[in-house]
């Protein structure tokens, strides 16, 4: 077997393409590599099987453990249910994919990324992004690419591209950026509290290096002879749209015109329009007025009834600058927001309210074994922050049976989480593990911001000290030839129908992370700064409704939450308080009725429900890993008497032992004429040998001068009469 090799130099890195080797059943597959770290992604088309109305487009992102050389967990020792970092990068995959290829394709296509060896100065996601374009275009599948994504990065001062994992750790960005040659197709950012300007120049310096990808994939294509299939629109019959305009614009056009009515009256007029519509179609196909089969009337006039709908309802946009509840394009819903809802057995909850998008989010304070443990190929081991988004089926009045989070669940939990972590207490100051879930009771429109929303208030009413609150709005467009509108504070007709979804969060100070999907093959950075721009002061609008229900963190946390006292130790004494086998610290717990951790750089988690139990494991730990010196005097309590002498506990949980020669300055018999269990003593420390043993004499220290006790030996009692 032969392959095709052909290298990138990007970024002073290379990135290495094998062709024509792997996987060569599937349409179109490549091998690409970056240090050492290699995907396989294959693209495959296959005939319809059933007649559908939208794009069928599958794509998997793999992850085998054996990248990183290890062996999976669990009883059956191999990969199992996608775990969530693999899902969120399959939606990487689909997002800037989708808009790409042409709408009426309606064969399935799959495309499939295995991450097969994995080097942690490379991640795998934005690789598997631009893989996924090369093989499609080597499958000679039908795309409005190429197509690419970078990541950039910010370390002090200088923007990065492609940064490693631990620079991404330490950085204040990360953001990944996929363009066509039409423009920007997806964004997905975190960041620390960034500037919109910043933001936008991080934008455009990743779109700068999107393009030099953009122009080697065509470049590979040249090589390999393969010439680039340019979608054209099929030839449709015009019958059935012609008669839907001509006869349903007018009605369309008034129930879209009505501004005081609620999305519930705006469907059912929809709905009753699409219905005496069809009545009237069926009624005249055997004149042949209309060619429709019968077996597909429903499904054409479904689909064509909502284009129409569509087109209407972007032109009263463009032309009249008016939406379809009667806002202005920059205006947002009315808001509503309360903290503090649920009784106190939840450590937190918000209500928050905007338009008829309604979420309720609760937050749970853990413990640092609360932590949730990562099997996967990412470095970081343990998330201390999880965001957990449910949609029910009633928050859109459907019915629809309740199963496992599917990918947009996951997807939008953790754009969520993305936007609150930049803003939460260090594990020192606050070492709470926390959990927030967000139910949404009624969704019409930017419910994941509306998660944000009610995050910050919530972690407010547990107590969790917060830099800065955050809120979030969704930022729309409509795009009609040269004439462009952005909507702020979309709402689910404007999603739908619109050509963009432009999630932004972030605090008074800055971004804390955006998310932008595209219904189109692209848009240049300037209109996507206009759009970072125009959601400020959305944001800081939407901030000062929360900041009226709740505006700093409670003083007090739920007296059903766990207390947590947080300290450092010297790393180098963590076994001294772990102990042989465990035994030190499962002591510790067990005369305290607390639960400890301690982390490998050295800080300890004490959880209990009492506080003064906390207080006593702290002290006792503070004891054993306290450093004691030669000469210091000590007021403690005898534990244990031998033969040879006694134990003395100066600090908690730490012993020194007085030998029966130190006990006075006279001959001492037996340790019982001198002290006993119990005794309160006053020590000092006379030596500390080569094993860490503590040494310690009564000698010389003036309190115990003259202690004794009387012979223990019982005295006969005289027998009775």
């Amino acid at each position: 077997m032969e392959g095709q090799n052909k290298s990138i130099t990007f970024d002073g890195r290379e990135i290495r393409l094998t062709t024509g080797l792997y996987a060569p059943q599937a349409s179109g597959s490549v091998m690409i590599e970056c240090g050492d770290t290699s995907l396989l992604v294959t693209a495959t088309k296959t005939a319809k099987k059933e007649p559908s109305d939208f794009l069928p487009l599958i794509c998997d992102y793999e992850e085998k453990l054996y990248a990183a050389g290890r062996i999976p967990g669990g009883f059956m020792r191999r990969e199992g249910r996608p775990p969530e970092r693999a899902t969120l990068i399959a939606r990487l995959i689909d997002r800037p994919m989708r808009p790409l290829f042409p709408t009426w394709i309606r064969d399935e296509i799959q495309i499939v990324a295995s991450c097969l060896s994995l080097d942690e100065r490379v991640p795998a996601d934005v690789l598997a992004v631009t893989g996924a374009s090369i093989a499609t275009l080597l499958g000679e599948i039908p795309f409005y690419g190429p197509m690419a994504a970078v990541r950039v990065g910010l370390i002090g001062d200088d923007f990065i591209l492609n940064p490693s994992y631990r620079e991404i750790e330490k950085g204040d960005l990360d953001i990944v950026v996929a363009g066509s040659p039409d423009g920007i197709v997806m964004i997905e950012a975190g960041a620390n509290q960034l500037s919109e300007q910043d933001t936008i120049e991080a934008i455009d310096f990743g779109y700068e290096a999107v393009t030099e990808l953009i122009k080697s994939q065509e470049d590979l294509l040249k090589d390999l002879g393969i010439k680039q299939i340019k979608p054209s629109d099929p030839e449709e019959d015009k019958t059935l749209p012609s008669y839907l305009e001509k006869n349903c614009s007018k009605a369309i056009d008034l129930v879209l015109k009505k501004f005081d009515q609620s999305k519930d009256e705006r469907d059912i007029e929809l709905e009753k329009i699409k219905t005496e519509t069809q009545s009237k179609i069926d009624s005249l196909k055997d004149d042949n007025q209309v060619k429709v089969l019968t077996s597909e009337n429903e499904k054409l006039i479904h689909s064509d009834f909502k284009k129409l709908t569509k087109k209407l309802m972007r032109s009263q946009i463009i032309n009249d600058g008016k939406r379809v509840d009667g806002r202005e394009l920059d205006e947002v819903r009315k808001i509503t927001a309360s903290a503090g809802i649920l009784p106190k057995r939840v450590h937190g909850s918000a209500l928050f309210q905007r338009g008829l998008t309604q979420v309720l989010s609760t937050t749970t304070l853990g413990t640092p074994s609360d932590a949730q443990e990562m099997d996967d190929l990412n470095p970081s081991t343990e998330k201390t922050y999880l965001h957990h988004y449910n949609f029910p089926p009633y928050s859109v009045g459907e019915t629809r049976p309740m199963r496992t989070p599917g990918r947009r669940e996951i997807g939008h939990g953790a754009l969520a989480e993305r936007a609150i972590i930049p803003v939460l207490p260090g594990k020192e100051t606050f070492p709470y593990v926390l959990r927030v879930v967000s139910e949404v009771l009624s969704s019409n429109g930017s419910t994941s911001m509306g998660s944000v929303c009610g995050s910050t208030l919530s972690l407010l009413d547990a107590g969790v000290p917060l830099k800065a609150p955050v809120s979030g709005t969704a930022m729309g467009l409509i795009k009609e030839g040269k004439e462009i509108r952005i909507l702020t504070d979309i709402q689910g007709i404007e999603d739908f129908l619109g050509d963009m979804d432009f999630k932004v969060a972030g605090t008074e100070k800055g971004i804390t992370a955006l998310q932008m999907d595209m219904k189109i093959s692209g848009l240049p950075v300037s209109i996507i700064s206009e759009a970072i721009k125009k959601a400020r002061p959305a944001r800081i609008h939407i901030l000062e409704k929360m900041q009226e229900a709740i505006d700093k963190p409670q003083e007090s946390l739920s007296p059903h939450a766990p207390r947590l006292l947080s300290f450092r130790i010297d790393p180098e004494l963590i076994g001294t308080v772990i102990g042989p086998g465990g035994r030190t610290i499962k002591g510790i717990t067990e005369r305290t009725n607390t639960k400890i951790d301690i982390e490998d750089g050295g800080i300890v988690t004490i959880a209990s429900h009492d506080g003064a139990a906390a207080e006593e494991a702290q002290k006792i730990i503070e004891g054993l890993t306290r450093k004691v010196h030669e000469g210091e005097i000590f007021s403690g309590v005898v534990t244990r008497i031998i033969p040879i002498g006694a134990f003395v506990e100066i600090l908690p949980g730490k012993e020194g032992m007085v030998h029966i020669s130190q006990l006075s300055e006279a001959r001492v018999e037996r340790v019982e004429d001198v002290v006993r269990q119990g005794d309160e003593v006053t020590v000092r420390v006379r030596e500390i040998d080569s094993r860490g043993r503590i040494n310690l004499t009564l000698r010389g220290v003036g309190q115990n001068n003259g202690m004794s006790y009387p012979d223990p030996t019982p005295t006969p009692v005289a027998p009775l009469n």
